[in-house]
Formats: structure tokens, sequence, C-alpha cells
């Protein structure tokens, strides 16, 4: 039977993703289908299911970065959005349950506050992936969205601890001394290697030494996983182990909305009443936007950040889920907030692919602070004197920036996005500021006193070039422009947008290598 549930979830979530939705949509529907097919999940899928929340919760704790969570933008502007949202859908569900709708006849008012709780949410998996493929990960409003998400996923856990109904055991005091394990852990994990046994070292501190230890001694076993991940979250090695455990994860959580899917049978009721929570979605975008630009950031800031956020989430199912088997939610309306989820991927991922264009019309109409009021990393850019800009300070465009110093006698300043890079570039002597050169406003905003004549487009992601490229092309800019990219089509593309020079890293790695090699042995002396 396993069998059928696999091949109905690829076939489903292939062809979501060739409509350019999240394949989990498929997932979900396949899910439905087969309900409706007669067949119902198995203990294996089950099983199945929680261990990729447990893995999700294990990976969010090594992505934990404390002191950004502390940042009152995150923490407050999270808290703050996840009151005011649940307090809103709750009123709403209120009001809806006044004039007779079916579905809320029977809910008594703790579950429509549980259910106002999990539509809160926004999803991490629709975010990441929307700020991957336009290469904006680490932008600022790429940075916001994801310490929210974060907070929200904490806010999760919490509940999911709460919720439990585990009563803790003597012996669970012990847990405090974990942090004094926090080296031996990471010593290993120096040593775990980069193949197999990184996974499966990620594996046994998820499922092992996190949610085992914790159940064994009456506490949730997914605090345990991510309390486990949290104490690794400093490690040098942290996101190599997190992006390691990626598809393991992606594929247990596939059976997750499977599960979703095969717990009850979609109605025309549960459909009604998903769209008229999709009716109720813009109220939260407008707190995430009221919220975001309440902290001093630019228009285009808020306004991305909302789009990215633009969505109901698959946490929020998670959140939904545990209390349908505890019996706090019914079947129905889980069924609802599934079809929710799925039409607010389908709604938010247009608008995340035009978003520039969604700005340059709403920016006529939003009100934009004077230069000096904005926040301190949304601000202008100055310049300086410099002749060449290099864009992106990665391995790559650090690279370039070393060897035109040495090579070149013209000022260079580096951009990048990262507030960690930049402050690393500054203090190894490099002229490196923060400035995301994807944003429409960056070239308008930038001041510069020298005369630029030579632009490096050295961003890892080709369509953030791309993008970059489009903009210095507006500004009417006359100097030369040079791009890297990773394939054929990228150059390709990058030409036909009018770019100087482009050059395929890694035909160009291994160039360089074999000119090393001849250079290093062509003297009997070296």
């Amino acid at each position: 039977m396993e069998l059928v549930f696999i091949s109905a979830a690829f076939i489903s979530g292939y062809a979501l993703m060739r409509c350019h939705l999240p394949p989990l949509v498929g997932f979900l529907i396949a899910g439905f289908v087969l309900h409706a097919m007669g067949y119902q999940s198995t203990p294996v899928i089950t099983q199945l299911a929680d261990l990729g929340v447990t893995l999700l919760l294990f990976t969010i704790g090594l992505k934990l970065d404390v002191k950004t969570l502390l940042t009152k933008e995150i923490w407050f502007g999270a808290t703050a959005h996840n009151v005011l949202t649940t307090a809103f859908f709750t009123l709403a569900l209120m009001g809806l349950k006044a004039l007779s709708i079916p579905m809320l006849s029977g809910m008594s008012m703790s579950e429509m506050l549980l259910l106002g709780f999990a539509l809160s949410f926004s999803s991490t998996v629709f975010a990441i992936k929307a700020l991957q493929e336009k290469g904006e990960l680490n932008a600022t409003y790429g940075t916001l969205a994801i310490g929210m998400l974060i907070m929200q996923d904490i806010f999760a856990v919490i509940f999911l601890t709460a919720t439990s109904g585990k009563t803790p055991e003597l012996t669970a005091l012990l847990l405090f001394g974990l942090p004094l394990l926090k080296p031996l852990l990471g010593k290993l994990l120096d040593k775990a290697g980069h193949g197999e046994m990184l996974v499966l070292y990620a594996v046994f501190l998820a499922l092992v030494a996190g949610a085992g230890l914790f159940e064994a001694v009456g506490i949730k076993p997914d605090l345990g996983a991510l309390i486990l991940g949290m104490l690794l979250a400093s490690h040098p090695r942290a996101s190599e182990m997190a992006k390691s455990l990626f598809n393991m994860k992606e594929l247990f959580l596939v059976c997750f909305f499977l599960n979703i899917g095969l717990s009850e049978q979609p109605t025309w009721q549960s459909f009604s009443f998903a769209l008229i929570l999709m009716l109720l979605l813009p109220i939260k975008g407008v707190l995430y936007y009221w919220i975001v630009n309440g902290f001093r950031y630019r228009v285009r800031t808020a306004l991305f950040t909302t789009l990215t956020l633009f969505n109901f989430s698959e946490f929020g199912l998670i959140v939904g889920g545990l209390a349908y088997k505890t019996g706090l939610m019914p079947g129905p309306i889980l069924v609802s907030i599934a079809i929710a989820v799925s039409l607010s991927f389908a709604f938010s991922a247009p608008l995340n692919t035009f978003s520039n264009q969604l700005y340059s019309w709403a920016s006529r109409w939003l009100p934009e602070r004077a230069p000096d009021e904005l926040h301190p990393s949304d601000q202008q850019i100055n310049l300086g004197d410099a002749s060449i800009l290099v864009l992106g300070m990665g391995r790559i465009g650090s690279g370039a920036y070393d060897e035109l110093a040495t090579t070149h006698h013209q000022p260079i300043v580096g951009i990048d996005t990262r507030e960690d890079s930049v402050s690393r570039h500054q203090q190894e002597g490099r002229r490196v500021i923060l400035g995301d050169a994807t944003d429409p406003d960056f070239w308008s905003r930038a001041v510069s006193d020298g005369n630029i004549s030579l632009i490096l487009l050295a961003m890892p992601h080709s369509h953030a070039n791309t993008l970059a490229l489009e903009q210095i092309r507006q500004t009417q800019f006359s100097g030369k422009v040079a791009a890297i990219a990773k394939y054929q089509d990228e150059l390709d593309q990058l030409k036909a947008l009018g770019v100087d020079e482009a050059f395929n890293i890694y035909q160009e790695a291994g160039s360089g290598f074999a000119r090393h090699v001849r250079d290093r042995f062509s003297h009997p002396d070296s």
C-alpha cells in the first residue's frame, strides 16, 4: 500500500511543481484523492510523518541564531504579529459563528482561539524557496522574514510541548546538564566528515540524543530534537549538517502531508470555509506591513517582507494535526486549513514572482520616510570614490577584489547583503559596505564621489546577478560589466542582457588550476 501512496505523491507533487507551486500542495491533494478512493493511512506512513516533524525541529534548532532573534525587529515584531493575528482571526471566527456558519456551530471559544493561532503562522518552506529563487535570502527583507518565521516556529514548539499531556519525571532535571556536553558534541561534529557519517550523526542527535532522551524522562520528544539542534547552532558546521538532512527531512514530511489528506474527506463545506479564510488573509498581510514599516524600514523592505509571508503555513497544519489527534480540533476544520494553505500558496506564488512590478505600482501610493529617518540597515549607500564595484563578497567576489587590489591602482568597493560578511571584510582591511544590488532602489540611493568604470557581478545566484544587471542598465551606466554564472544557459541570458563579459566559474576554476600547476612546475628549482 505504501507503494501506492509514494506513487500518488510523486505524480501529484510533480504536476504541481510544473505549475510553479510548492509540491506539498500536490501531496495534500494526493492524500485527499487516496482517501476518496477508500485508502487509509498506515503505521509506516504515520511513523515516517512523525520522524519528519522531529527532523524539521532539529534543523530549525541548528539555524537558531540567538543574537538575531534578540533584535527587537525580530522578537517583538514576530510576537506582536502573532498576538494581533491570533486575536483578529479569533474575533473573525466568533463573528462568523454568530452568522451561523455551519463549520463553526459546534466550536467552543478555546477551539476558535486555537484555530486563530494555527492561522497566524506563515510558511517557512514557501518563504525560503521564494527567497532562494530570487537570490535574496540574505537581503534585508529576507533576513527579517526568516527571523520572524523562526520565532513563529518557536511559538509552535512551545504549543506542541504544552499540549503533549506528558508529566516530566524527576530525572528530567538532569537535562539542565546538556550544555556541558556541547564541547563533546562539537568535537564529534568536527570528526564526522562530509558524507554519510555526517547524516548519521545528525539523525542520532535528533532521534536518539534528542527525541529519545526527552521521551525517556517524560518530556515531548520533539522539544529534545529542537534543543539538541540549538546546542550546535553556533558550530561552524551547523549549516552543513542542516543541509545534509534536508532531503531526508523533506521526504519524511511528504508522509506528513499525505497523512493530513488521508485523515478526512474534503467536502463542499470545508472548501467553502477555506475560501472564507482566504478572504481574511489580506488582514494578516496588512499587519505584517504595518509592523515592519513601524520599525522605520523602507516601503520596499516592508512590502517584500509582507509578500514573502503572505500565506498560511504548513507549520499551522502541524499544530492543527496535533490538535486533531488530541481532540482539540474537528477533522473538517483541519481539512479546511489544508485547503486554505494550498490556496494561499497558489495566490502568493505569482505575487512574489512579480514583486518588483507590484512595488513600482504601490510605491506611488505608500508614503516613504525621509532618508535620515530610515532604519540604519535600510539607509542610502555611500560608494565614496570607488572606480570599481564588486557586487557579492563571497569566495569569488573576495578573490576578485584581492586580485584587482593587487594589479590595479584604482579605488575598489565591495557590496554585500550580509552584515557579518561586511564586518569580517572590514576587519581584514577591505572596503566593503552593506547593500542589496538587486534592489531597484539601490542605484538611485547610491552616492558616489568617483567615476565608476567597472562593475563585477559576483553573487552566487545567477538570478541575483541578472536582476542586478537589469538595474544597472536602467541607470544608463556607461562602464564595463562582468558577471559569473554556473551554467551555459545562465551565461547566455547574461550576454543577452548586454553584459560585457560572462565567465563560467567551474570552467574558470579548472583553467586557473591548470595555470597554477603549469607555473609551479615549469621551474626546476620549485
